[in-house]
């Protein structure tokens, strides 16, 4: 016996199953296949019985003409002899033979035909005075002075057309059954496919970001939906744990500079209270508000950059002339460094992009190379082009990044240097990724051996043929 509790929960998993898309769609489609059985049918069963109605008309009249072709003026001997015998080889439930003459007399023949119009009909025992329910195609012509009738039973064609019917019948049942039995199947599998889908956008709502969609392998369009919802999870994951992190970074980056400002600030007022010089102080209280400001316009533009505000700016942009500008730009200041600046390289290369924002990337990777590079430190510019993307490389022979932190330099505010010694604020190359991705180029960090080697592949421009 099936509990309570178990009854309710299969009246309402039936409940779901009744108010799903899948289940709604396979009755659909079993009720229509099911009108599309039937009508079919109909025209098929129609044509037979036309069919068979035709082939009784033909044998009627060949038998008619057989026994006409007999009949001699002045002669009935011959007409009478082959009736009789027609007559004598079958019942009256299988056909029907008469010859009378013109008073109505039966001469021969196995009934005593009516008096009946030439012509063709389609008749039962009683129109012709006869027992029973049969039905009959009968002929009535005249020879001479006779009245001839011969009339076929309709039992061989009703028999074929009654089992037809039945067969078709069954059929109809199975073919219908299996079809909404079919698809009942597969909408309780679709529908637990959805419900899996459903109970992982759940599952997120409620805080699992990690949750995924199982995927079959089948291929087939649900599992392109769940990829795709899948890639939007993943995604979804990064950028909520990207904003933590900056949140975390924000309040912990933030945090020194702005005590450091209330400090200088709380040092300025009590030196006015004391009439002591206190602009020193106040240049300092600027320099760090400055400092706050620009950590904050990197954070905005960097954001504005992922949302893709820029991307109305693009147009043909040759990344090799843009390494001539960057070079002449930053040889002097690596030379001021004690360091070395030059372009390796170089091939034709137009993409398209925003020339300013691939300007300020590559400016930011030399300006981080030399930042964070020894004198003595060679940096290394070069372009190719390869597979239809151009490959554009920055590299030095510095310290480079320790394995463990090559995941994380991308990270908006993180900095290797955690005691903060060195300049700057952790978001060069968070903005580089971004303007990468925005021009969707895949950005890696490899070992220079020594130093660090950042590659950038962006896709050219198809050329003018």
């Amino acid at each position: 016996m099936m509990s309570s509790e178990n009854r309710a929960h299969f009246s309402a998993s039936c409940s779901s199953l009744r108010r799903s898309t899948p289940f709604r769609l396979a009755v659909t489609f079993g009720v229509l296949f099911f009108v599309a059985f039937i009508l079919s049918g109909a025209i098929i069963y129609h044509m037979l019985r036309l069919g068979l109605d035709r082939d009784v008309d033909q044998s009627l009249n060949e038998m008619n003409s057989l026994i006409v072709s007999t009949y001699e003026p002045g002669d009935t001997g011959d007409l009478i002899n082959t009736l009789n015998n027609y007559a004598s080889f079958q019942s009256t439930s299988d056909g029907l033979y008469s010859l009378t003459d013109a008073g109505g007399r039966k001469l021969a023949g196995n009934f005593a035909a009516p008096r009946i119009p030439n012509g063709v009909y389609t008749v039962t025992s009683g129109d012709v005075g006869l027992k029973g329910h049969e039905r009959y195609r009968m002929q009535v012509s005249t020879i001479g002075r006779y009245s001839l009738v011969v009339a076929e039973n309709f039992n061989d064609a009703d028999e074929m057309l009654r089992i037809v019917l039945v067969s078709f019948e069954w059929a109809a049942a199975i073919v219908v059954a299996t079809a909404i039995g079919g698809g009942v199947f597969l909408a309780v599998r679709a529908q637990a496919r959805l419900d899996r889908v459903a109970n992982t956008m759940n599952d997120v709502s409620h805080g699992a970001l990690d949750a995924r969609i199982p995927i079959t392998g089948n291929g087939d369009d649900l599992d392109t939906v769940a990829i795709q919802i899948n890639a939007a999870l993943e995604r979804l994951q990064r950028l909520v744990e990207s904003m933590r992190q900056v949140s975390a970074d924000i309040a912990h980056d933030l945090k020194t500079p702005l005590n450091r400002l209330r400090l200088t600030l709380e040092a300025a007022v009590a030196g006015n209270e004391q009439q002591a010089d206190v602009s020193a102080l106040l240049d300092d209280a600027r320099n760090e508000s400055d400092r706050i400001d620009a950590t904050f316009e990197a954070l905005l533009r960097i954001s504005q950059i992922e949302a893709g505000a820029r991307k109305e700016r693009f147009q043909a942009t040759d990344i090799d002339a843009l390494l001539s500008v960057i070079s002449e730009v930053y040889v002097d200041v690596a030379e001021d460094a004690g360091q070395s600046l030059r372009i390796g390289g170089r091939a034709p290369a137009v993409i398209w992009g925003d020339r300013d924002l691939l300007t300020q990337m590559i400016a930011n990777l030399v300006e981080n190379a030399i930042n964070h590079c020894p004198a003595g430190t060679g940096i290394t510019l070069s372009l190719r082009r390869q597979g239809g993307r151009a490959i554009l490389v920055v590299a030095d022979n510095g310290p480079g990044i320790p394995a463990d932190e090559v995941d994380k330099v991308f990270r908006r505010l993180y900095r290797i240097d955690k005691s903060r010694a060195t300049p700057g604020s952790g978001l060069g190359l968070s903005l580089v990724k971004a303007i990468a991705e925005l021009h969707s180029a895949e950005i890696a960090l490899a070992d220079n051996h020594p130093g660090l080697l950042v590659s950038i592949a962006f896709p050219l421009m198809p050329e003018k043929s």
